[in-house]
């Protein structure tokens, strides 16, 4: 081993100890923070650490629990029936029906 791998660190490669052994600075930057700097951090915790959830966001978590709530419905052979009267031109549409239901939504 070599004179300037023995000066790296073994956590963090790519750097270097102070090889003159004054590690004074390093050390106290290290210390914890003093109680005067402690309140402060915890006086900006209490200001700045708040969620405010929109309600938009509660609506979509209660639908996504009702949805993921209800059976699951097979719809597979309907499909399949409509899709074979598209194909035949057998299909017919209820006007009036499709009517009915737009006016409903909207009132």
């Amino acid at each position: 081993m070599n004179n300037i791998d023995s000066t790296r660190s073994k956590f963090f490669p790519n750097t270097r100890t102070d090889v003159t052994g004054t590690n004074a600075a390093k050390i106290k930057a290290l210390q914890r923070n003093d109680s005067g700097r402690f309140n402060e951090l915890k006086e900006m915790e209490k200001r700045d650490s708040s969620v405010s959830i929109p309600e938009a966001v509660k609506d979509f978590s209660r639908i996504r629990k009702a949805v993921d709530a209800a059976p699951e419905t097979d719809n597979s052979e309907k499909i399949a029936r409509l899709r074979d009267q598209i194909q035949n031109g057998t299909y017919k549409m209820d006007f009036e029906a499709i009517a009915d239901k737009i006016l409903k939504e909207e009132i």
